[in-house]
């Protein structure tokens, strides 16, 4: 057991450091570097991906786009999109990280919202209709309700991975909590890679926890209980 002992050993020295705790590398500083590369990649990835598969969704038209999303999500290798985009655009601005992180987060919510626009019953589609709604009533008002939850679970799968991605990314010069783990590495503090490590994977689990909160909130109970049905 003294793989355990080493690892709470390292995990008390972390956290018990009052340096990292203060200024520009300390702990509140970078997760909240992690937090804000994090939630602008997703935030931008659902501004892209919800409207589109809501529209495609709706339609059946442009379903080559799903397809194609959802092979380039397996396909593309992640570290290697972002070492691309910092060579082609450099490093003045966050961008060239912000961009591949939209890139890999947009094909999760895209299906997902497809398959929950397509996925509610074709009966409630005629009822809504029948009850005089056309167009983009009959989606906003009967299936996104029905599809919210599929909707949801492809927001969270994108913000597990923009949350894992944005670790990766301290290769590039990002900061965020990844800096730990990959600067701790580059200098054997192995410390500061096993305190890193923790605090991200309690920021996932965080994450995780607000989206299931939100699914609480946001999902009609007759939804939810359809569900369970299922």
């Amino acid at each position: 057991m003294s793989w355990l002992t080493s690892f709470f050993s390292w995990l008390g020295e972390f956290f018990g450091t009052a340096a990292n705790w203060s200024g520009p590398g300390g702990i509140p500083m970078r997760l909240l570097e992690h937090l804000e590369f994090s939630a602008l990649a997703l935030a931008l990835a659902v501004v892209i991906a919800v409207p589109v598969g809501l529209l495609i969704g709706h339609t059946g038209r442009g379903e080559v786009i799903v397809v194609v999303s959802a092979n380039l999500a397996r396909a593309l290798p992640t570290l290697g999109l972002l070492v691309m985009f910092v060579l082609l655009l450099g490093t003045a601005s966050i961008w060239p990280v912000i961009i591949p992180l939209v890139l890999l987060s947009v094909p999760p919510i895209l299906v997902n919202t497809y398959e929950g626009i397509r996925g509610v019953d074709p009966e409630l589609r005629d009822a809504a209709y029948g009850m005089g709604l056309r167009g983009g009533q009959v989606l906003t008002r009967a299936l996104v309700p029905v599809a919210l939850p599929l909707i949801l679970l492809g927001c969270r799968l994108s913000a597990i991975q923009v949350v894992a991605t944005t670790t990766v990314a301290a290769y590039t010069g990002l900061g965020g909590l990844g800096r730990y783990v990959i600067d701790g590495f580059a200098t054997k503090d192995y410390a500061s890679v096993v305190g890193g490590s923790v605090l991200i994977v309690l920021f996932a689990l965080v994450v995780q926890i607000l989206f299931a909160l939100a699914q609480r909130v946001a999902v009609s109970p007759g939804v939810s209980r359809r569900q369970k049905i299922r």
